[in-house]
């Protein structure tokens, strides 16, 4: 006998509603994308470039979410980390403003720019893609897989409502919200280090996620003129005491002008998002229904508002007021608050801070897609009762892959905030160039999902590695090897091996790891960095320190490839300019990462699993 169980019954209603919505027309793509959120656009844009037929469906007006329609333009981190599509969007930034130091106006970015120039180079990347279509100002109703594909209901900005199917979904939600529509398992708020194995977690779980902010874009028009709006309802000046030195005797307070110049952009104007006693607004309203969250929203404006009011009146900045050219709303404030934080799917493998500190400690750096280099940093300004934590310093790293791919659901791919990390890490992972990264991974994996028919959890690791190489993108976070490098792809791939490590550093507000390409390595380290991924080779001299020679190098990797030592070592003299090397001499980490990967190819060689270990 059949019974009708809870996920069939819904599958029926779906079915039944489309069946009687039978004038919408029906269009088929080869990926979805659902969402307003920066990771969204990436993700669109590179499966499209993938050959990928896309339809990315945003809420918005416009596309670039927090970077854009949430007006947090000060992009943090990443300055020496351009990759791919946040490398390229930068230039066309710099390029409009006259270079990298026009856009080096404010203290807390290298990157600052108005929001509006942004969105409009989303939108000029999106429509140079001639398998993308974009709706903006589009909802969507009614998802659900069935069968082998996923079908939604799309309604546009005019009420018009048209049936999509699609190989491969996308979450770009700032909250991941698709995902969990369709049943992804998600943590939400801190996490108990007993769960995380993170010595500096709490000990008990919690709900508190990061303080979100309704920023503001003020202008300076100019002395004499008065921009001061209208007192706002309830106004208390005694929120905002202590933003800045006015009335304050705080050692540690910020004069008030270095306060705005916090987020001076281009064109004499000023981005509000002020964390210390600012415009930051605490409220947990991921799972709340999209009318109580607009209802959160309006206080998280109404606080911003009064501050703007705050920094005219108290302060006497009465010629900065609401830029009147920026965002295309009534209010003039951004089209979305700024979220730190969601809900954090539960993916193939989650991200943990002891990965970011120690990264050669485990094996989920060799399946990097994504690069980061800022600290971890947690908003509770506005929620003092959270538990402390105290932040280890780490160095820049990488993002596995398998944090963008859902545990259970097949055929979803997750591209913003919502990825598989702990709470603690994403106080890093969270930031634009990193998200812009994951949505570029999440558009490369949908891309050569749909174009192979398989789920994105059966796409090679080294497939999409090697494609985002291609792309611009950076799989190690090496900040002195840049793409323009000639042997920034060998020794990218290399490093994603562990043959040749980096040296992170603490540094900052900009994490490092150097590869230090021009240095030397002993005979034992390199010894060492092979037998890590060839566990039967020969250490008989893993304990000489003497520099590794060209002529080393020949010795010993002659018999790992079956090569002749002299039909070797002619090739490899063949490699560089004639008589410039000699078989005595020392040999540099970036001519090792070129010999290796064009003579021993470990990146491609063995296929590894989602915890980068090797699969033979």
């Amino acid at each position: 006998m059949y019974r009708l169980t809870f996920s069939s019954l819904i599958t029926c209603l779906f079915l039944f509603t489309i069946a009687c919505r039978s004038e919408a027309p029906k269009l088929s793509y080869d990926v979805l994308v659902l969402g307003e959120g920066t990771g969204a656009v990436a993700a669109a844009i590179q499966a499209a470039r993938g050959g990928a037929q896309t339809l990315l469906v945003n809420p918005l007006p416009w596309l670039g979410g927090m970077l854009t329609s949430a007006g947090v333009s000060a992009t943090d981190g990443n300055h020496q980390l351009p990759a791919g599509l946040w490398g390229e969007f930068r230039e066309l930034i710099r390029g409009h403003y006259g270079g990298a130091d026009s856009i080096f106006t404010g203290w807390v970015s290298n990157t600052m720019f108005e929001p509006h120039i942004g969105a409009k180079f989303w939108a000029t990347l999106a429509m140079a893609e001639d398998k993308l279509t974009v709706q903006n100002g589009s909802t969507y109703t009614a998802v659900q897989f069935v069968q082998d594909h996923w079908e939604a209901l799309i309604t546009d900005a005019d009420g018009n409502e048209k049936k999509v199917s699609a190989f491969i979904l996308i979450d770009g939600t700032d909250l991941g919200d698709v995902a969990a529509s369709q049943g992804v398992a998600y943590d939400l708020g801190m996490d108990a280090k007993t769960a995380t194995g993170e010595d500096m977690a709490p000990p008990q779980a919690n709900d508190i996620i990061q303080d979100f902010t309704y920023a503001a874009v003020l202008q300076d028009f100019g002395e004499g003129a008065d921009k001061t709006i209208p007192r706002p309802a309830d106004y208390d000046p005694s929120l905002f005491d202590c933003a800045c030195q006015y009335h304050c005797d705080k050692e540690t307070a910020h004069p008030c002008q270095t306060m705005l110049n916090y987020g001076k952009l281009p064109n004499n104007k000023y981005m509000i998002n002020w964390p210390i006693k600012g415009n930051d607004y605490y409220h947990n309203m991921v799972e709340l229904s999209p009318a109580e969250r607009a209802l959160v929203y309006q206080k998280a404006k109404e606080k911003t508002l009064a501050f703007v009011y705050y920094i005219q009146h108290e302060l006497g900045f009465k010629q900065l007021g609401l830029a009147e050219d920026e965002f295309p709303t009534p209010d003039k404030l951004p089209l979305m608050p700024y979220h730190r934080e969601g809900r954090r799917i539960k993916g193939l493998v989650r991200l943990n801070v002891n990965h970011i500190a120690k990264p050669y400690d485990f094996n989920l750096y060799r399946t990097g897609i994504a690069v980061g280099d800022y600290p971890i940093d947690h908003h509770h300004y506005e929620y003092p009762d959270a538990p402390e934590i105290a932040f280890p310093q780490v160095p820049s790293f990488n993002i596995p892959l398998g944090c963008l791919i859902p545990n259970t659901v097949d055929q979803l791919l997750v591209a913003d905030k919502a990825i598989s990390v702990t709470n603690i890490a994403n106080g890093t992972t969270r930031l634009q160039p990193v998200v812009l990264q994951i949505g570029q991974a999440a558009g490369m994996v949908a891309a050569l999902a749909a174009k192979q028919k398989k789920a994105p959890k059966d796409i090679s690791i080294r497939e999409v590695q090697d494609s985002l190489l291609s792309a611009g993108g950076y799989l190690m976070p090496f900040m002195d090897v840049l793409p323009a490098d000639p042997a920034f792809k060998a020794i990218q791939r290399v490093g994603a091996t562990g043959i040749l490590k980096g040296q992170g550093i603490p540094y900052k507000w900009a994490n490092q790891t150097w590869f230090y390409p021009d240095s030397t390595l002993s005979i034992a380290a390199f010894l060492q960095g092979l037998h890590s991924w060839k566990a039967d080779i020969d250490l008989t001299l893993s304990k000489d320190q003497k520099h590794l020679t060209f002529g080393d190098f020949i010795a010993i990797l002659s018999p790992i490839i079956e090569r002749p030592t002299q039909e070797l070592s002619t090739a490899i003299e063949q490699s560089f300019a004639p008589n410039t090397i000699k078989l005595d001499q020392p040999i540099s980490k970036r001519q090792l990462a070129i010999l290796l990967d064009k003579y021993l190819a470990p990146f491609h060689q063995k296929a590894i699993n989602w915890n980068g270990d090797y699969l033979n």
